[in-house]
């Protein structure tokens, strides 16, 4: 199936970035790139236009990305498996491609950081490594290592290179604060304990001044530790008074001197370098996790744990939000029948209405604490439906976000799957618990017309046929129903070895197709529940989503092994794969135009491809 002579989709734009990686957004030192990581790819983004080029060869999520000073490399690292080594890529940046691949840590690789030359590359593992290693770049080799921290003091947290010479680092963490020497001829590190007398700090960042006087270290009590790095000593500890709430994250220092700071609920600061006080403060959403500074200082950018970039300039210190996305995974996606130009996804928290030619947020429907399982938008385009894990069916106006409808208690665990009729007079909803729902809407509210239970697990997944009178409903109990939701019977049971994902029925609804957890895609005729065909539609991991085009010719699907495919469906052959997500792909749309297909996958992004057959032209 997988030859690699298909031919691949073209990647239109990405929506997305990971704001949970610390210091995971840098500004490359040309000035002109943004450098973040999604998933396990590291995006390029061009500041002037927005153009994206990926860096992809990790296997897992990107933990940390590291540019060095002269800008020719990029490192990053990733997170694995407990027991298995986790990588740490070096990149070419003018090539783009793989420089060095470097496998010593186990499970996590916690932060990198370049010489100041560009000759040596310090790496430090997670919580179950424990280690940093030295490593020389031209080599490719490791040089040594030794452990983080002492066994009496708690897990290492951060290192970073001073700014002159290739033979100093600093490491720090829970009780731990170490600066390192570099002893090349006999292959050794050896470090020197900071005293920090009777402070007892956890520190989560490390800066070091520009002429290798001092390190500035953020704690998670919200205080800053100046320390001279020669003596090892603390000269002072600020501020005094009003510390940073939930913890200093990120720190970076200025030409002038002054500190850049942010902190763990959404403030960043401008505070001066001798006293620690505040000159200039910005409240933004959620925690800030990383600063990055364009040339001298003139532009700032900065992201956040909610998946947020803004920009600031340097003069007047007011946000510019240059970009949003969703911080977690993505559920589902739904285009307007109607026109080519919305799509609305959703997720924990948040329904999020998107532009497709500029992928732009329009809109944003937030439920506190609440996940929502799927959404559909009505074919009227007056409204959207979404069912949420706390059992209750939301319908929301798409211009404003006002809430038109809520339906108590739709289903007793959670509602997981929706679909509304195309007269827009009906709904029908699926549970955890395996009952199916059919609503009636009126102008004064809700009734519910039948509750048909046969179904023994989670219903996965709706689709109604294109009279509305018939629906089908796929369920991880291995079965797939069609209803008549006029007489509310079962008309047809079809049973496959697998739990079921996702079903489409074909335009002309004499066929439907299912997919699911035995990877493949079957064809099944409506009237007898027979199977048609069955072919392989994946390698390896479960099928999550499926959508045949309007004219019935191509369907496309997405699943764990994080491919786009696009299908012939007559053929039940693949003309087209999309690689592009770093996570399994949740779910997947074709717009009614064919022009556009949209994806989104469990890391948060959301994918804009064209797609590659588009209908002829009238």
């Amino acid at each position: 199936m997988e030859a690699p002579s298909q031919p691949q989709l073209q990647l239109e734009a990405v929506i997305g970035f990971n704001g949970h990686v610390t210091s995971g957004l840098r500004v490359h030192p040309d000035s002109e790139h943004l450098v973040y990581p999604l998933g396990c790819r590291i995006v390029l983004k061009r500041i002037k236009d927005g153009k994206q080029e990926f860096l992809c060869g990790h296997t897992n999520n990107v933990s940390c990305v590291s540019v060095s000073k002269s800008g020719a490399y990029i490192a990053s690292g990733q997170v694995n498996f407990m027991g298995f080594q986790a990588l740490v890529i070096i990149w070419d940046y003018a090539q783009r491609t793989i420089y060095a691949q470097l496998e010593l840590h186990k499970a996590k690789v916690e932060a990198l950081a370049f010489s100041p030359n560009d000759k040596y590359l310090v790496s430090l593992g997670g919580q179950d490594d424990g280690s940093i290693v030295v490593w020389n770049i031209e080599t490719k080799q490791a040089i040594c290592g030794s452990p983080a921290s002492a066994h009496s003091a708690g897990h290492c947290l951060t290192v970073q290179y001073s700014n002159k010479s290739d033979n100093i680092f600093v490491s720090a963490g829970t009780g731990t604060l170490r600066v390192w020497e570099l002893d090349l001829l006999n292959r050794k590190i050896r470090h020197t304990e900071c005293q920090t007398g009777k402070l007892k700090r956890v520190v989560k960042c490390i800066e070091i001044s520009e002429d290798d006087q001092f390190i500035f270290c953020g704690t998670t009590s919200g205080d800053i530790m100046k320390i001279n790095l020669r003596t090892g000593l603390l000269s002072d500890c600020g501020p005094a008074k009003k510390k940073y709430s939930l913890g200093v994250s990120v720190l970076r220092i200025l030409k002038s001197g002054d500190l850049l700071v942010g902190s763990g609920s959404g403030t960043f600061t401008l505070c001066s370098r001798t006293n620690f006080k505040t000159l200039k403060e910005v409240q933004l959403e959620k925690g800030v996790t990383s600063i990055a500074i364009r040339g001298q200082g003139q532009q700032v950018f900065v992201g956040t744990e909610a998946a947020e970039m803004y920009r600031f300039s340097y003069d007047d210190f007011k946000p510019e939000l240059i970009s949003t996305s969703h911080s977690s995974a993505v559920k589902d996606v739904a285009i307007c029948s109607g026109s080519s130009e919305l799509f609305a996804t959703c997720s924990e928290e948040d329904i999020r209405l998107w532009h497709i030619d500029k992928p732009k947020e329009l809109l944003r429907i937030t439920v506190p604490n609440m996940t929502c399982n799927s959404l559909e938008v009505m074919a009227d385009g007056h409204s959207i439906i979404s069912a949420w894990n706390d059992g209750n069916i939301r319908i929301f106006a798409p211009e404003s976000g006002r809430l038109m409808l809520m339906i108590h208690d739709a289903h007793r665990m959670g509602v997981t799957a929706i679909a509304g009729t195309r007269s827009c007079k009906r709904i029908v909803s699926g549970g955890g618990e395996g009952q199916v729902r059919v609503w009636m809407l009126h102008s004064r509210g809700h009734q519910l017309l039948e509750t048909m239970k046969e179904h023994k697990a989670t219903v996965s997944c709706i689709k109604i046929k294109s009279d509305d009178k018939e629906c089908v409903t796929a369920s991880s109990d291995g079965a797939c129903i069609i209803w008549d939701i006029v007489r509310f019977m079962s008309l047809q049971m079809v049973i496959g070895n697998t739990m079921f994902r996702t079903v489409c029925y074909h335009p002309e609804d004499y066929q439907i197709i299912t997919s699911g957890t035995d990877r493949k895609v079957s064809y099944w005729e409506v009237y007898d529940g027979t199977v048609i065909r069955e072919v392989e539609g994946s390698k390896s991991g479960a099928i999550n989503g499926m959508h045949v085009t309007q004219d019935g010719k191509y369907f496309v699907t997405g699943g764990d092994d994080k491919l786009v495919k696009v299908w012939d469906y007559a053929e039940g052959v693949v003309t087209h794969i999309g690689k592009g997500h770093g996570g399994s792909i949740t779910s997947i749309k074709v717009c009614s135009n064919n022009s556009t297909l949209i994806s989104t996958s469990a890391d948060g992004a959301i994918l804009r491809w064209r797609f590659p057959h588009p209908p002829p032209s009238s």
